[in-house]
Formats: C-alpha cells, structure tokens, sequence
C-alpha cells in the first residue's frame, strides 16, 4: 500500500465562531478537529467506532500533544492529515499534520490510543481487529515532535473548582476530552493569551468523570511559561493531567 494511501487529508476552515479574541482558532476547536480526523481515517480503511461498537468495542484517546508554530486565522482554510505510527497489542499512535493555507506545515500533533470493550471498560487486543489489518496502515511519516511525557503535579490546593453540567457530557455519557481542554486554558487570565501563545499543549487521560462530578483544578508552574496541570474529581481521583508551554 502506498504512503499516500495510508495518510489521511482533511480540509477546514477557521470558521469565526471557532475563534479566540486574537481572531486565532481555539485549541479546543482544533482538538476536535484532529479527533473528527482520526474517526474519518478509521472509518474510511474499516476500523472506525461505528464498526466497532457492533462487536461492542469504541476507540478511547489516551494521550494528546500538539505543538504549533502559529495557528490557523478567522477565515484562513487549512487542512490536516493523519496517520498510524505504530500499532501495539493494546494500543496505537496516531500522528497529525496541520497545514496552512499556503500548504505549509505549521503544527504536529502525537496521539495514543486504546481499543476498550464497551461492556468491560478493559482494552481489547489491537492485533486481533480484523485479522490485524490494521498495521497495513502504519505509515513512516515523519513527526517531528517530542512524544507525550510524564506529568506530576505536586500541588494540594485546587485553583478551581466546577461541577461537570450538561455541555461537558458526551455520547458516550462522561465528559468530553475536548471539554477538559477548555477547562484547563480557561485556568489561564486573558493578559497572558494576549501577549503570550501556546507553543506546546499535552493531555493525559487517566480515568473518566461524568455529569455531577465535583473537578478541581490544581496546577503548578514547572517553569517560566510552562505550567502542569492535574484534574481530580470528587475530591481524590485523577482523571487528567495536562502540560501547557507559552512563547
């Protein structure tokens, strides 16, 4: 199978309720758009969630880190493109392209994820998807970004708190990982995002929440511009920890 078979181009455009005050396409925007490119690149070569949930599986998103060198601008078309990295017995790497207007590449973004039995919430063999059709499409396209690392958060006092309310909940019935995105930027005061951008962003899934749920927020500045951020729910377990770094 040829490269170009095995990579995935998507069109969009920076639509201008996608955009923050700087006129710049929002991370969170831009993470469903990466996310809506995985579930159109699986469905398209027979393994996306549709398929899956017949035999009662689904794809779940582990890890996310994207790292941009500018971000797409109200109005501005961009594409991006999307293709296997690796494929593991109970997990893959996803990587991502984001291209601008002028076909040049200005982001990349690193994905892991994890194929779970819907009934068991427990991972299901990779491998045995279709007879292991799946690793024809593993691509060595390069993506010339670090891969997700390890986050910890030392802090025990929370710097917010918000109960997880009807938009945060999604179709699989817990909440959104586009919507922790949200939250956690939202964490940030405005005079920041209006002298400084996100170079890098990270995500870490670790367990879900669901409508009702007590989030409380607890972050640490690791470095100048650099700051780890942790998500509890009702007071005690983890259910994410992000990384964002500012220029």
């Amino acid at each position: 199978m040829s490269k170009e078979n095995k990579i995935g181009t998507y069109q969009f455009v920076a639509e201008p309720f996608h955009v923050d005050f700087n006129g710049r396409l929002t991370m969170g925007v831009l993470g469903n758009h990466l996310l809506n490119c995985a579930g159109f690149h699986a469905s398209d070569r027979g393994f996306g969630i549709a398929t899956l949930n017949e035999d009662n599986y689904t794809w779940v998103l582990s890890r996310l880190a994207i790292e941009l060198d500018e971000m797409p601008y109200q109005y501005e078309k961009f594409s991006v493109q999307t293709w296997v990295e690796n494929v593991y017995r109970l997990f893959t790497d996803r990587n991502f392209a984001i291209i601008d207007k002028d076909g040049k590449k200005i982001g990349y973004a690193r994905s892991v994820w994890a194929m779970i039995n819907l009934n068991t919430r427990k991972p299901a063999d990779l491998l045995a998807l279709h007879g292991g059709s799946i690793v024809d499409y593993v691509c060595d396209e390069p993506c010339p970004i670090e891969k997700p690392s390890r986050i910890k958060v030392t802090s025990d006092q929370p710097v917010a708190t918000l109960t997880a309310k009807y938009s945060d909940i999604d179709i699989n019935g817990h909440v959104n990982s586009i919507r922790y995105i949200e939250h956690i930027l939202d964490l940030f005061p405005i005079e920041l995002y209006q002298t400084k951008r996100i170079r890098r962003f990270e995500m870490a899934y670790v367990a879900e929440s669901y409508f009702g749920d007590e989030l409380s927020f607890f972050c640490d500045e690791a470095n100048e511009n650099e700051f780890h951020v942790e998500v509890k729910k009702n007071g005690s377990e983890v259910v994410c920890r992000s990384k964002v770094m500012f220029e």
